[in-house]
């Protein structure tokens, strides 16, 4: 992980209208401090990064990286779940809306879901209260279902799948949503329920 930039600085500043004088005095330290980061004459010292960060409205490793996204989160309902798959381990982190995470030293992309398909079919039956989820899909080491989701408007379960296990998922059903099926290798499916 790098370390914050003037330019980064200065870009958050400007984008929430706010002058040098006024980042200043909300976080403690001189404009004239301020000036010397963005001009590149000085950097911020590291006890001061989660105000100076709070204060610019990004998290500390937005600031720090630079990878700046727009915190579109106010809002947010469980609907907006993102999904973020490492390849190296396997572990998925889950967010209520964008987010920046790494796994493993690697900054993960949002995984994109398509509908489902011929290859990545997801069979959906009720029973019982319940919807019950099956693919007919390969479950081997080097190709396998990694995870089944179901996300409704207020709620988020998800199941851990692994190779050589069935693809057999119940969910207690909790009105409309979206079932999620993540494959290893050809990315997350999605389908309406």
């Amino acid at each position: 992980m790098g370390y914050v930039t003037g330019k980064a600085i200065k870009e958050l500043r400007e984008r929430r209208k706010v002058t040098q004088k006024e980042l200043a005095e909300k976080i403690g330290v001189s404009d004239k401090a301020v000036s010397k980061w963005e001009t590149g004459k000085g950097l911020p010292d590291i006890g001061i990064i989660e105000e100076l960060a709070r204060a610019l409205g990004v998290s500390i490793a937005e600031l720090l990286t630079g990878d700046l996204r727009e915190n579109g989160n106010q809002s947010a309902n469980m609907r907006k779940m993102c999904f973020f798959v490492c390849p190296v381990c396997g572990n998925i982190i889950t967010s209520v809306g964008h987010g920046a995470f790494s796994c493993c030293g690697i900054v993960l992309p949002e995984a994109e879901a398509e509908k489902d398909g011929n290859d990545h079919r997801i069979c959906v039956e009720t029973v019982d209260n319940e919807h019950s989820v099956t693919m007919s899909h390969p479950m081997e080491k080097g190709h396998y279902i990694s995870f089944i989701a179901y996300v409704t408007s207020d709620a988020a379960d998800l199941v851990k799948l692994y190779p050589e296990q069935g693809i057999s998922v119940r969910f207690r059903k909790k009105g409309h949503g979206i079932i999620y099926a993540y494959c290893n290798r050809h990315g997350m499916f999605q389908m309406t329920v």
